[in-house]
This record gives C-alpha cells, structure tokens and sequence, in this order.
C-alpha cells in the first residue's frame, strides 16, 4: 500500500512556525511510515517530513499576500501531484475542496480531510462527488454534512513535543491563526465574562489585519487580555 499525501504548496511540512494541516500531515505521514505504509507526501522543497517527498515549488510562500495568485499556484501543484501520483500510489488523500476536482481525472480512491468549517456551498459542491471518503475532524462537524462515504477521526498530537505542567498558570490561552473563522474575539468575550485574564498568541496575516485592528488590539490592555505575539511557543506559555 502507499499512500500520497497532498498538502498545500505554501508552507513547508512539518511547519517551522505556523502550520496546523501541515502539521497534521506530518504527524500521519510518519505515522502511516511507522506502521509500515509506504507514503509520499506532495509539499514544497523545504518540508523535512521523514518520508518520501515530490515537490513543484521549492520555497515556501507565507503568509498569502494575493490570494488570486495563490490559488493559481495551489491549483497548479494540486494538479501535477495528482497526475504523478496515479503512476504508483493506490490512494490519493488531500485537505482542500479545490483538489477534489481533479479526482475526475485519475483511478484513484481519494480521502478528504475536511479541516474547515461547516459552509453550505461546500457541502453542494462535495455532493458532486459521492465516491469521495470524507473524513471529518469532530462528531458535531460530521453531523453537519450528508455524504454517503464519511467518518470522523479526530486529530493527533506528538505528546514528546510538549511538556507536562502540573501546576497550571491561572489564565486562558489563545494559540492559532488570528482570523474571524478562528474566534479570537470569542476568546476575549470568555476572558472578559468571567473575568480570567487570556494569552493570545496567533500570526496576523496581511488579509485579517483589519480584524486585528478592530476588533482585537483595542481589548489588548496587558492585564485581562494580552497578545504575546505569534512566534511564541506552547511551552513558552507554559499552559
């Protein structure tokens, strides 16, 4: 059996800094190694990954500034591993929508992990595409959607990449992208409703800096609510 693993083009697998489907990735990559599948993940020239690797684009491209011009660069890469990999993979596992559509194209079982939200236009568009293996990453995301060929497997860590703390700090921590999607301002209500004071550490991207500005420097006041910056670690945080 070997798999191929297709992930963005974008940021490198695993990632040096923000990256949680590239992370993800690695983690089944070696995973599925470990258990003696044979793997190939598609990423970019600088993912370290401990399996067999194929890459388009060398460097990574993070954040996205143009988002036009990175679907025009993830179409591009998706479309190539799909076409390499139908020579000697027996199963195709991607993590975006857009690359179900060049399932048309290849005899392949293809796995796809949905990592985002519920979004109606989505779940029409998979419709179109029954044979597909949906995996969801929560029961409650699952029961949102209605594809015949579909199941949840909730996500794994790497407990050798944190370290135990049995006397926790007395505060909230917010550690992901900071975007709409990803709630931080749910997080600052949480703080400010029950009075214990938040960590955020999360990139701010090009794209959500408005919503950065807005809705979360303002609440920043360094007692209640404190933004740490994006490069600060979960150990760091000692959370």
């Amino acid at each position: 059996m070997k798999i191929a693993l297709v992930a963005a083009p974008f940021i490198a697998v695993p990632p040096a800094d923000y990256g949680g489907t590239e992370l993800f990735v690695a983690h089944l990559a070696e995973g599925l190694r470990d258990s003696g599948v044979q793997v190939v993940v598609y990423a970019n020239g600088e993912s370290t990954v401990n399996v067999e690797r194929r890459w388009m684009y060398e460097h990574s491209q993070w954040p996205i500034k143009v988002p036009e011009h990175a679907w025009i660069r993830e179409l591009n890469h998706e479309s190539w591993a799909f076409r390499d990999a139908e020579k000697d993979c027996d199963v195709v596992h991607v993590q975006s929508a857009s690359a179900l559509a060049f399932s048309r194209f290849v005899n392949r079982p293809l796995v796809l992990t949905l990592h985002g939200p519920h979004d109606a236009k989505l779940s029409e568009f998979y419709a179109h595409y029954p044979e597909t293996y949906y995996v969801c990453i929560s029961d409650a995301q699952c029961k949102q959607e209605s594809m015949p060929r579909m199941r949840a497997i909730h996500h794994g860590i790497d407990p050798s990449q944190y370290d135990f703390v049995e006397r926790k700090q007395p505060y909230l921590s917010f550690i992901g992208r900071i975007a709409p999607i990803k709630g931080t301002h749910l997080a600052i209500e949480v703080a400010k409703r029950t009075g214990i004071p938040l960590k955020i550490a999360g990139d701010v991207q090009p794209l959500y800096r408005e919503y950065f500005e807005k809705k979360i420097k303002p609440e920043v006041d360094g007692r209640l609510v404190e933004y740490v910056g994006w490069r600060t670690s979960v150990r760091k945080m000692n959370c």
